[in-house]
């Protein structure tokens, strides 16, 4: 989610950032809907601010900002053992609270202006970009891509879907400062040994492995009765099973046919990346599967089950 992090934190500086902007604009209003900015990516970046940035910038001809991730530090507060319970594809799952980790970012001013002269200095320049960056950062507050991004399709369509509406804590401009500032510029050469920086936190989810928590449910079976009638239950049922290949693997995006012992097709579906799929409203009785999934030198599969299966199994192997 580094990258997703990358690409929203571009997405607010150059959607909020009036310096940035080839011509100045009026400041956005607090945390605005992100839409594309009259700027170019390229005016935020996340490479070394060395100066093979600064040439770059120089050659650009536009005021730029550079967002560089310097470290990585597990939020250990946020700490959880929190588990949350749930059904996919049949698979009683438990999901584990995810881990957080602070992202520590240096954000530096560099700009488009090239010699001091009476009406021009680039260093002014770069503290009034800085002044906004910070001002922009403050007034978002937690970053959440549901509430930053435009409704789909938009970058948001990236995200994993259990954290497309969560809150990102920030820090901007912690009191205690980026404490290797100096090192930091130690590093990136001798032409600019050190410029002043907006040092951002923002915590970062990481989802834990998925636990398997119960085996495949294969049968659901559901029955609606009316109260205070003394006739029989509707009964309703759902299977579910998977599609294997000779050697034993599960196959995805495999058609799927339910039909009667007659020939009469009921239902189609499709496998999913699993290799599993699922027919529901049926009436107990017996049916027949089949695969539509042409594979050289083997048996497209078919066979009779009854529903509901007396072993839960509704697999499809090819032969």
């Amino acid at each position: 989610m580094l990258s997703l992090l990358d690409h929203l934190l571009r997405q607010i500086l150059l959607q909020g950032v009036a310096s940035l902007q080839a011509v100045p604009v009026a400041a956005p209003p607090p945390a605005p809907a992100l839409t594309h900015a009259p700027v170019l990516a390229e005016q935020v970046g996340f490479r070394p601010p060395n100066e093979d940035w600064a040439k770059d910038v120089e050659s650009l001809q536009l005021n730029a900002l550079n967002v560089y991730l310097v470290d990585l530090r597990e939020n250990r507060r946020l700490r959880s053992n929190e588990r949350e319970r749930g059904m996919d594809n049949g698979v009683p799952y438990v999901d584990a609270a995810p881990a957080r980790v602070d992202c520590h970012y240096l954000i530096t001013a560099w700009s488009a202006a090239q010699y001091i002269t009476p009406t021009t200095e680039p260093v002014l320049d770069e503290h009034a970009l800085l002044y906004e960056t910070a001002a922009v950062l403050i007034r978002t507050g937690a970053l959440n891509a549901a509430k930053l991004y435009p409704p789909s399709p938009s970058p948001i369509d990236a995200w994993p879907e259990r954290f497309k509406n969560t809150d990102l804590p920030i820090v901007v401009a912690p009191p205690d400062g980026f404490v290797k500032l100096a090192e930091f510029w130690g590093t990136m050469g001798d032409r600019h040994p050190w410029k002043p920086a907006v040092y951002l936190i923002v915590t970062l989810p990481i989802e834990l492995l998925r636990e398997v928590s119960g085996p495949l449910v294969t049968t659901r079976i559901t029955e609606y009765r009316q109260i205070g009638s003394t006739s029989g239950a509707e009964v309703w049922i759902q299977i579910g099973g998977t599609l294997y290949d000779k050697a034993g693997h599960s196959i995805a995006a495999a058609w799927i046919g339910l039909r009667t012992t007659a020939g009469e097709l009921l239902q189609t579906t499709e496998t999913n990346q699993l290799g599993r799929f699922t027919f529901l409203g049926l009436r107990a009785g017996t049916y027949e599967l089949a695969a539509r999934d042409v594979r050289p030198g083997e048996m497209t599969p078919t066979r009779q089950v009854g529903v509901p299966s007396p072993t839960g199994e509704y697999d499809l192997h090819y032969a």
